[in-house]
Protein backbone atom coordinates (compact mmCIF):
# COMPACT_ATOMS: atom_id res chain seq x y z
CA UNK A 1 0.00 0.00 0.00
CA UNK A 2 1.39 3.39 -1.02
CA UNK A 3 2.09 5.77 1.86
CA UNK A 4 1.38 9.27 0.54
CA UNK A 5 1.67 12.76 2.01
CA UNK A 6 0.74 16.01 0.29
CA UNK A 7 2.05 19.48 1.16
CA UNK A 8 0.25 22.35 -0.56
CA UNK A 9 0.35 26.14 -0.66
CA UNK A 10 4.14 26.49 -0.44
CA UNK A 11 6.89 28.34 -2.29
CA UNK A 12 8.98 25.40 -3.47
CA UNK A 13 12.68 26.28 -3.79
CA UNK A 14 13.99 24.13 -6.63
CA UNK A 15 17.53 23.87 -8.03
CA UNK A 16 17.07 26.83 -10.38
CA UNK A 17 13.85 28.62 -9.49
CA UNK A 18 11.08 29.10 -6.94
CA UNK A 19 7.67 27.64 -7.70
CA UNK A 20 4.99 29.75 -6.02
CA UNK A 21 1.71 28.25 -4.76
CA UNK A 22 3.13 24.76 -5.26
CA UNK A 23 1.98 21.31 -4.22
CA UNK A 24 4.47 18.61 -3.25
CA UNK A 25 3.47 14.96 -3.26
CA UNK A 26 5.52 12.45 -1.27
CA UNK A 27 5.07 8.73 -1.75
CA UNK A 28 6.79 5.98 0.23
CA UNK A 29 9.55 8.27 1.39
CA UNK A 30 10.26 9.71 -2.09
CA UNK A 31 9.31 13.03 -3.73
CA UNK A 32 6.79 12.00 -6.39
CA UNK A 33 5.70 15.38 -7.69
CA UNK A 34 6.31 19.13 -7.42
CA UNK A 35 3.35 20.87 -9.09
CA UNK A 36 3.21 24.50 -10.17
CA UNK A 37 -0.16 25.13 -8.57
CA UNK A 38 -1.73 24.39 -5.24
CA UNK A 39 -4.79 22.21 -5.30
CA UNK A 40 -7.28 20.94 -2.73
CA UNK A 41 -6.38 17.56 -1.32
CA UNK A 42 -7.97 15.80 1.62
CA UNK A 43 -5.54 15.49 4.49
CA UNK A 44 -2.90 17.72 2.88
CA UNK A 45 -0.56 19.79 4.99
CA UNK A 46 -1.24 23.48 4.33
CA UNK A 47 2.13 25.23 4.12
CA UNK A 48 0.42 28.65 4.40
CA UNK A 49 2.76 30.24 1.89
CA UNK A 50 5.97 29.15 3.60
CA UNK A 51 9.14 28.31 1.70
CA UNK A 52 9.63 24.59 1.06
CA UNK A 53 13.31 23.63 0.93
CA UNK A 54 15.05 20.29 0.54
CA UNK A 55 16.40 18.92 3.81
CA UNK A 56 19.70 20.61 4.57
CA UNK A 57 22.97 18.66 4.51
CA UNK A 58 25.90 19.56 6.77
CA UNK A 59 29.29 18.26 5.63
CA UNK A 60 31.30 19.51 8.63
CA UNK A 61 29.85 19.87 12.11
CA UNK A 62 31.84 20.19 15.34
CA UNK A 63 28.69 20.83 17.34
CA UNK A 64 28.62 17.40 18.97
CA UNK A 65 31.90 18.20 20.75
CA UNK A 66 30.28 21.29 22.26
CA UNK A 67 27.21 19.28 23.23
CA UNK A 68 29.42 16.82 25.15
CA UNK A 69 31.33 19.67 26.82
CA UNK A 70 28.81 22.50 27.29
CA UNK A 71 31.19 24.01 29.84
CA UNK A 72 34.89 23.54 30.42
CA UNK A 73 34.33 21.54 33.58
CA UNK A 74 31.28 19.59 32.34
CA UNK A 75 31.32 16.33 30.35
CA UNK A 76 28.09 14.65 29.29
CA UNK A 77 27.60 11.06 28.19
CA UNK A 78 28.12 10.94 24.38
CA UNK A 79 24.90 8.96 23.89
CA UNK A 80 22.82 11.62 25.60
CA UNK A 81 24.77 14.42 23.91
CA UNK A 82 24.18 12.93 20.45
CA UNK A 83 20.43 12.71 20.98
CA UNK A 84 20.33 16.22 22.37
CA UNK A 85 22.34 17.54 19.45
CA UNK A 86 20.20 15.54 17.00
CA UNK A 87 17.15 17.53 18.08
CA UNK A 88 19.07 20.79 17.69
CA UNK A 89 20.19 19.77 14.21
CA UNK A 90 16.75 18.71 12.99
CA UNK A 91 15.10 21.84 14.35
CA UNK A 92 17.60 23.79 12.20
CA UNK A 93 16.34 21.96 9.09
CA UNK A 94 19.39 19.67 8.81
CA UNK A 95 18.53 16.06 7.99
CA UNK A 96 22.02 14.77 7.15
CA UNK A 97 25.01 15.71 9.27
CA UNK A 98 28.67 14.68 9.10
CA UNK A 99 30.15 14.88 12.58
CA UNK A 100 33.79 15.89 12.71
CA UNK A 101 35.62 13.30 14.83
CA UNK A 102 39.19 14.30 15.61
CA UNK A 103 41.68 11.51 16.22
CA UNK A 104 44.16 13.47 18.30
CA UNK A 105 45.00 14.14 21.91
CA UNK A 106 44.33 17.86 22.29
CA UNK A 107 43.23 18.81 25.81
CA UNK A 108 42.62 22.46 24.89
CA UNK A 109 39.83 21.30 22.55
CA UNK A 110 38.84 18.46 24.89
CA UNK A 111 39.66 15.96 22.15
CA UNK A 112 41.30 12.60 22.61
CA UNK A 113 41.82 9.44 20.60
CA UNK A 114 39.86 7.55 23.26
CA UNK A 115 36.88 9.88 22.86
CA UNK A 116 37.11 9.61 19.05
CA UNK A 117 36.65 5.83 19.26
CA UNK A 118 33.65 6.29 21.57
CA UNK A 119 32.09 8.88 19.27
CA UNK A 120 32.39 6.63 16.21
CA UNK A 121 30.70 3.79 18.08
CA UNK A 122 27.98 6.08 19.44
CA UNK A 123 27.24 7.58 16.01
CA UNK A 124 27.11 4.13 14.42
CA UNK A 125 24.67 2.88 17.05
CA UNK A 126 22.36 5.87 16.67
CA UNK A 127 22.37 5.76 12.88
CA UNK A 128 21.24 2.13 13.02
CA UNK A 129 18.21 2.99 15.14
CA UNK A 130 15.01 3.37 13.09
CA UNK A 131 13.79 6.41 15.04
CA UNK A 132 16.91 8.50 14.58
CA UNK A 133 15.78 12.00 13.59
CA UNK A 134 18.64 12.65 11.18
CA UNK A 135 21.08 10.68 9.05
CA UNK A 136 24.34 10.67 11.01
CA UNK A 137 27.65 10.50 9.12
CA UNK A 138 31.30 10.80 10.14
CA UNK A 139 33.99 13.18 8.93
CA UNK A 140 37.29 11.69 10.08
CA UNK A 141 39.85 14.32 11.07
CA UNK A 142 43.56 13.74 11.53
CA UNK A 143 46.06 16.33 12.71
CA UNK A 144 49.18 16.58 10.56
CA UNK A 145 51.66 16.32 13.42
CA UNK A 146 49.82 13.78 15.55
CA UNK A 147 52.07 10.82 16.36
CA UNK A 148 49.30 8.26 16.86
CA UNK A 149 46.09 9.79 15.49
CA UNK A 150 46.29 8.33 11.99
CA UNK A 151 47.15 4.85 13.25
CA UNK A 152 44.17 5.00 15.63
CA UNK A 153 41.87 6.13 12.83
CA UNK A 154 42.83 3.51 10.24
CA UNK A 155 40.77 0.59 11.63
CA UNK A 156 37.61 2.68 11.34
CA UNK A 157 38.10 3.16 7.60
CA UNK A 158 37.37 -0.51 7.05
CA UNK A 159 34.10 -0.40 8.98
CA UNK A 160 30.67 0.54 7.67
CA UNK A 161 30.07 3.96 9.17
CA UNK A 162 27.36 4.78 6.65
CA UNK A 163 29.78 6.96 4.69
CA UNK A 164 30.00 4.79 1.60
CA UNK A 165 33.03 3.09 0.09
CA UNK A 166 35.21 6.20 0.48
CA UNK A 167 35.01 7.72 3.97
CA UNK A 168 35.80 11.41 4.30
CA UNK A 169 39.24 12.14 5.76
CA UNK A 170 40.30 15.71 6.52
CA UNK A 171 44.05 16.33 6.85
CA UNK A 172 44.54 19.33 9.12
CA UNK A 173 47.40 21.41 10.49
CA UNK A 174 46.45 23.78 13.29
CA UNK A 175 49.95 24.62 14.48
CA UNK A 176 51.02 28.29 14.72
CA UNK A 177 52.63 29.54 11.53
CA UNK A 178 50.47 27.21 9.38
CA UNK A 179 47.09 27.46 7.67
CA UNK A 180 44.46 29.30 9.68
CA UNK A 181 47.17 30.35 12.13
CA UNK A 182 49.85 31.35 9.64
CA UNK A 183 49.77 34.69 11.45
CA UNK A 184 51.08 33.67 14.88
CA UNK A 185 49.37 36.72 16.40
CA UNK A 186 46.00 35.17 15.48
CA UNK A 187 47.03 31.95 17.22
CA UNK A 188 48.12 33.94 20.27
CA UNK A 189 44.78 35.78 20.44
CA UNK A 190 42.86 32.47 20.42
CA UNK A 191 44.53 31.23 23.61
CA UNK A 192 42.47 31.49 26.77
CA UNK A 193 44.81 32.71 29.50
CA UNK A 194 42.75 31.03 32.24
CA UNK A 195 43.43 27.61 30.70
CA UNK A 196 47.22 27.90 30.83
CA UNK A 197 49.21 25.62 33.12
CA UNK A 198 50.35 27.35 36.31
CA UNK A 199 53.44 29.46 35.73
CA UNK A 200 53.08 29.42 31.92
CA UNK A 201 52.54 32.63 29.92
CA UNK A 202 50.90 32.91 26.53
CA UNK A 203 54.29 33.78 25.00
CA UNK A 204 55.81 30.66 26.58
CA UNK A 205 53.06 28.47 25.13
CA UNK A 206 53.28 30.01 21.65
CA UNK A 207 57.06 29.57 21.58
CA UNK A 208 56.66 25.95 22.68
CA UNK A 209 54.07 25.26 19.96
CA UNK A 210 56.18 26.92 17.25
CA UNK A 211 59.19 24.83 18.19
CA UNK A 212 57.08 21.66 18.35
CA UNK A 213 55.73 22.40 14.86
CA UNK A 214 59.26 22.81 13.53
CA UNK A 215 60.43 19.61 15.18
CA UNK A 216 57.39 17.72 13.90
CA UNK A 217 57.82 18.58 10.22
CA UNK A 218 59.18 15.13 9.42
CA UNK A 219 56.18 13.50 11.09
CA UNK A 220 53.87 15.77 9.11
CA UNK A 221 55.52 14.75 5.86
CA UNK A 222 55.17 11.06 6.71
CA UNK A 223 51.52 11.43 7.67
CA UNK A 224 50.82 13.33 4.46
CA UNK A 225 52.41 10.58 2.38
CA UNK A 226 50.26 8.00 4.15
CA UNK A 227 46.95 9.81 3.57
CA UNK A 228 47.92 10.38 -0.08
CA UNK A 229 48.45 6.63 -0.40
CA UNK A 230 45.00 6.03 1.08
CA UNK A 231 43.48 8.44 -1.43
CA UNK A 232 45.34 6.83 -4.34
CA UNK A 233 44.04 3.42 -3.28
CA UNK A 234 40.45 4.73 -3.20
CA UNK A 235 40.19 4.08 0.54
CA UNK A 236 39.24 7.66 1.45
CA UNK A 237 37.98 10.88 -0.05
CA UNK A 238 40.67 13.31 1.02
CA UNK A 239 39.90 16.84 2.18
CA UNK A 240 42.59 19.52 2.33
CA UNK A 241 42.02 21.88 5.26
CA UNK A 242 42.96 25.58 5.48
CA UNK A 243 45.07 25.83 2.31
CA UNK A 244 46.74 29.23 2.05
CA UNK A 245 47.40 29.71 -1.66
CA UNK A 246 47.38 28.12 -5.13
CA UNK A 247 50.61 26.25 -4.44
CA UNK A 248 49.18 24.54 -1.35
CA UNK A 249 46.05 23.62 -3.31
CA UNK A 250 48.21 22.17 -6.08
CA UNK A 251 50.17 20.06 -3.60
CA UNK A 252 46.91 18.87 -2.01
CA UNK A 253 45.26 18.07 -5.35
CA UNK A 254 48.34 16.28 -6.65
CA UNK A 255 48.21 14.21 -3.47
CA UNK A 256 44.65 13.16 -4.19
CA UNK A 257 42.58 15.75 -2.29
CA UNK A 258 39.18 16.35 -3.87
CA UNK A 259 37.83 18.95 -1.44
CA UNK A 260 39.23 22.25 -0.18
CA UNK A 261 37.86 22.95 3.29
CA UNK A 262 37.99 26.59 4.38
CA UNK A 263 40.63 27.91 1.93
CA UNK A 264 42.16 31.07 3.31
CA UNK A 265 41.94 33.31 0.26
CA UNK A 266 40.50 33.82 -3.21
CA UNK A 267 43.71 32.54 -4.82
CA UNK A 268 43.42 29.17 -3.10
CA UNK A 269 39.69 28.90 -3.81
CA UNK A 270 40.19 29.80 -7.47
CA UNK A 271 42.83 27.12 -7.93
CA UNK A 272 40.64 24.57 -6.17
CA UNK A 273 37.70 25.25 -8.46
CA UNK A 274 39.99 25.24 -11.51
CA UNK A 275 40.95 21.72 -10.52
CA UNK A 276 37.31 20.68 -10.03
CA UNK A 277 37.50 20.49 -6.24
CA UNK A 278 34.60 21.30 -3.94
CA UNK A 279 35.21 24.45 -1.92
CA UNK A 280 33.71 24.45 1.58
CA UNK A 281 33.26 27.62 3.60
CA UNK A 282 31.74 28.24 7.01
CA UNK A 283 28.16 29.47 7.33
CA UNK A 284 29.06 31.41 10.52
CA UNK A 285 31.57 33.31 8.37
CA UNK A 286 28.63 34.47 6.21
CA UNK A 287 26.61 35.59 9.22
CA UNK A 288 29.54 37.44 10.78
CA UNK A 289 30.38 39.16 7.51
CA UNK A 290 33.88 37.71 7.53
CA UNK A 291 36.33 35.23 9.01
CA UNK A 292 37.01 35.33 12.74
CA UNK A 293 40.67 34.61 11.90
CA UNK A 294 41.07 37.43 9.40
CA UNK A 295 40.94 35.18 6.34
CA UNK A 296 38.72 35.49 3.25
CA UNK A 297 35.02 36.21 3.68
CA UNK A 298 32.79 33.35 2.59
CA UNK A 299 30.42 35.81 0.92
CA UNK A 300 33.23 37.07 -1.30
CA UNK A 301 33.80 33.53 -2.59
CA UNK A 302 30.06 33.04 -3.16
CA UNK A 303 29.89 36.26 -5.18
CA UNK A 304 32.88 35.10 -7.22
CA UNK A 305 31.27 31.71 -7.88
CA UNK A 306 34.06 29.94 -5.99
CA UNK A 307 32.12 28.35 -3.11
CA UNK A 308 30.19 25.11 -3.63
CA UNK A 309 29.36 24.18 -0.02
CA UNK A 310 28.55 25.94 3.22
CA UNK A 311 29.05 23.99 6.45
CA UNK A 312 27.74 24.83 9.92
CA UNK A 313 31.20 24.30 11.46
CA UNK A 314 30.09 24.87 15.07
CA UNK A 315 26.59 26.42 14.75
CA UNK A 316 23.77 24.30 13.20
CA UNK A 317 21.29 27.17 12.79
CA UNK A 318 23.84 29.09 10.70
CA UNK A 319 23.21 26.95 7.60
CA UNK A 320 19.65 28.11 6.96
CA UNK A 321 20.33 31.65 8.14
CA UNK A 322 23.36 32.03 5.87
CA UNK A 323 21.40 30.92 2.80
CA UNK A 324 18.71 33.56 3.31
CA UNK A 325 21.33 36.18 4.25
CA UNK A 326 23.23 35.61 1.00
CA UNK A 327 20.03 35.97 -1.02
CA UNK A 328 18.97 39.09 0.85
CA UNK A 329 22.36 40.72 0.29
CA UNK A 330 22.27 39.91 -3.43
CA UNK A 331 25.32 37.64 -3.29
CA UNK A 332 23.32 35.03 -5.22
CA UNK A 333 19.71 33.97 -5.77
CA UNK A 334 17.84 32.05 -3.07
CA UNK A 335 17.85 28.80 -5.13
CA UNK A 336 21.62 29.17 -5.56
CA UNK A 337 22.08 29.84 -1.85
CA UNK A 338 19.96 26.83 -0.89
CA UNK A 339 22.11 24.66 -3.18
CA UNK A 340 25.12 25.58 -1.03
CA UNK A 341 23.47 23.99 2.03
CA UNK A 342 21.73 21.07 0.32
CA UNK A 343 22.79 19.75 -3.11
CA UNK A 344 26.39 20.96 -2.77
CA UNK A 345 27.19 19.17 0.49
CA UNK A 346 25.16 16.14 -0.64
CA UNK A 347 27.41 15.88 -3.70
CA UNK A 348 30.50 16.25 -1.51
CA UNK A 349 29.29 13.38 0.67
CA UNK A 350 28.53 11.27 -2.40
CA UNK A 351 24.78 11.25 -1.71
CA UNK A 352 22.88 11.66 -4.98
CA UNK A 353 19.52 10.80 -3.39
CA UNK A 354 19.00 14.02 -1.42
CA UNK A 355 19.60 17.75 -1.28
CA UNK A 356 17.22 18.64 -4.13
CA UNK A 357 13.54 19.38 -4.29
CA UNK A 358 12.60 17.36 -7.37
CA UNK A 359 10.93 14.02 -8.17
CA UNK A 360 12.87 10.87 -7.36
CA UNK A 361 14.86 12.08 -4.34
CA UNK A 362 14.35 11.36 -0.65
CA UNK A 363 11.26 12.96 0.84
CA UNK A 364 13.04 15.52 3.01
CA UNK A 365 11.21 18.84 3.19
CA UNK A 366 11.78 21.84 5.45
CA UNK A 367 9.05 24.49 5.72
CA UNK A 368 10.44 27.93 6.51
CA UNK A 369 8.95 31.35 7.14
CA UNK A 370 10.70 34.69 7.43
CA UNK A 371 10.42 36.79 10.55
CA UNK A 372 11.65 40.02 9.07
CA UNK A 373 14.80 38.83 7.34
CA UNK A 374 15.43 35.88 9.67
CA UNK A 375 14.27 32.37 8.71
CA UNK A 376 12.40 30.14 11.12
CA UNK A 377 11.84 26.42 10.62
CA UNK A 378 8.12 25.74 11.01
CA UNK A 379 8.03 22.04 10.14
CA UNK A 380 10.34 19.26 9.02
CA UNK A 381 9.21 16.23 7.02
CA UNK A 382 11.62 13.32 6.61
CA UNK A 383 11.26 10.04 4.71
CA UNK A 384 9.43 8.67 7.74
CA UNK A 385 6.91 11.53 7.55
CA UNK A 386 6.38 14.33 10.06
CA UNK A 387 7.77 13.66 13.51
CA UNK A 388 5.45 14.89 16.27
Amino acid sequence: MTRALVIRNVRAVGPRSIVDDATIVLEDGIVAEVSERSRPHGGAIDGRGSFALPGLVDSHSDGLEKEIHPRTSVTLDPRFALRSFEQRVRSAGILTVAHGVGFEDKPAYQRSVELAHRLCDTIDERRAEPRSLVDHRILFRTEARSADGLDALLPHLGRDHGVGPRPLLSFEDHTPGQGQYRDVAVYRSAIAADRLPPGTTIDDLVAEKVEAARAGQGLRDRNWARVCALAAAGSVRLLAHDCEDANEIAIAADGGAEVAEFPLGIEAASEARRRGMHVVMGAPNVLRGGSHSGNVAAEALVRAGLCTVLASDYLPASLLASAFALAERGACSLPEAVQLVSAGPADLLGLADRGRLEPGVRAEIVLVTLDGSLPTVRAVVGPEGPVP
